[in-house]
């Protein structure tokens, strides 16, 4: 049985309108897109025309990082990292959990994206089939000059990396994967009745693992599939879209508990921003679509061919999670969300990350949106086999729960 010091359940909030139905507004966003590209095409480019540029080249949109920002900044604020220093006291959930994140994960993702999008549906995407993206931050080279699988163009009298289009798509694929683990998840495991303690331990533990990982594993296997590796862009959108939401959300997560109570934060601060982080996204997403629209509209199966290889991936892993948890004898309440948490993909990030390094336009933005459009259907899916299955597993003891309650309610 668990011990109650094994992250103690915390109180969790069930899904709001936004977030039980976000394949429904995300595909809203599609339409929207696509009729604005359509109507008025000089909206979303005058909006990404206002960049800060670096020879010549668009580095930092910045109407996009203002909204990437805010999809951030609710999620980090949310963290209790006082709860990080009790993870130590649950090894084997949470040692599971970083294993399947960052040393399978990105790797399976890698494979099975390669494998589907550069070989079974390369004929279905075209294999003579381009992307434009940015320049890599930083690089001055001239038109001509071959980059990774790219070649620099100019378009529009702007200098751009011409690469193969699965390659792109290829792109934002291995940004998902490397990104584990949402906000999201936190919805998933109180659904799946696991433990919210250890849920929201892992949030925590995964956001500061990603400010070192997730460049290095980013980088690596970017450079492996022949893409531009633009370290410097990398590193900067870990800065921009991971630090800086997070020391954000730690300082004034702080200051309004220590200024306002940790009551008014939890039942009005957090409850004006539960909204935040999806409207943001759908923003960003609409102006995503109104550039991808003619892609979609000329080949309406790229979505279907983006979304098959992301959708094992994620069954995959899940499986890989919970039939370890088993093998290591977890209790239901911890082997739920340790499976789920490796197969969740921090999709903010991953967007946030595509838009400034490839720019948000690119199929690498366009992979990064289609995993947000099968998240929540594929997540919903998962939750309901793990209630399903939960007799699989031993349960937490009625008198830990109980314990480890009166643990919170004391600390509360």
């Amino acid at each position: 049985m668990s011990s109650p010091s094994e992250c103690p359940p915390l109180e969790t909030k069930s899904m709001s309108l936004f977030e039980r139905y976000l394949t429904l507004w995300v595909g809203l966003c599609i339409i929207v897109g696509i009729v604005l590209g359509k109507v008025a095409p000089g909206v979303a480019q005058t909006l990404d025309g206002m960049a800060i540029y670096v020879n010549d080249a668009p580095v930092i949109s910045i109407p996009i990082a203002v909204c990437l920002f805010f999809m951030m900044y609710p999620i980090m604020v949310k963290i209790d990292f006082a709860e990080v220093l009790k993870a130590g006291k649950a090894v084997r959930p949470v040692g599971l959990t970083l294993f399947i994140n960052w040393a399978i994960k990105p790797f399976t993702m890698y494979a099975i994206a390669s494998f589907f999008l550069g070989t079974l549906f390369l004929t279905f995407i075209g294999p003579e089939a381009v992307d434009y993206v940015k320049m890599p931050f930083g690089a001055d080279l001239a038109v001509g000059a071959e980059y990774g699988s790219g070649k620099v163009v100019l378009v529009d009298g702007v200098k751009m990396l011409e690469v193969p289009l699965w390659r792109s798509y290829l792109a934002g694929c291995i940004l998902l994967g490397i990104a584990p683990c949402t906000a999201m998840v936190l919805v998933w495991g109180f659904l799946a009745k696991g433990n919210d303690g250890h849920t929201l331990v892992m949030v925590a533990i995964n956001s500061l693992t990603m400010l070192v990982l997730y460049g290095l594993l980013g980088g690596f296997l970017l450079g492996v599939g022949k893409l531009p590796v633009p370290w410097q862009a990398l590193l900067l959108s870990i800065g921009v879209y991971v630090a800086l939401p997070l020391v954000a959300g730690f300082f004034s997560r702080k200051w309004l508990i220590a200024t306002k109570g940790e009551t008014w934060f939890r039942e009005k601060f957090l409850h004006v921003l539960t909204p935040v982080t999806i409207a943001a996204l759908l923003v960003t997403l609409i102006l995503l679509f109104s550039f991808k629209g003619e892609t979609i509209l000329s080949n309406p199966m790229t979505i279907v061919w983006i979304a098959i290889p992301l959708f094992i991936q994620t069954v995959v892993i899940f499986a890989l999670g919970y039939l370890l948890s088993k093998v290591m004898g977890l209790t239901y309440e911890s082997a739920a969300p340790t499976a789920m948490i490796g197969a969740s993909n921090h999709f903010e990030v991953a967007i946030a990350t595509a838009t400034m390094l490839y720019g948000l336009s690119s199929g690498a933005a366009l992979a990064t949106v289609v995993g947000v459009l099968i998240e929540v259907p594929l997540m919903l899916m998962l939750v309901k086999f793990c209630v399903r299955t939960q007799n699989w597993f031993p349960h937490q003891g009625v008198s830990d729960a109980l314990e480890a309650t009166a643990t919170v309610t004391a600390r509360e």
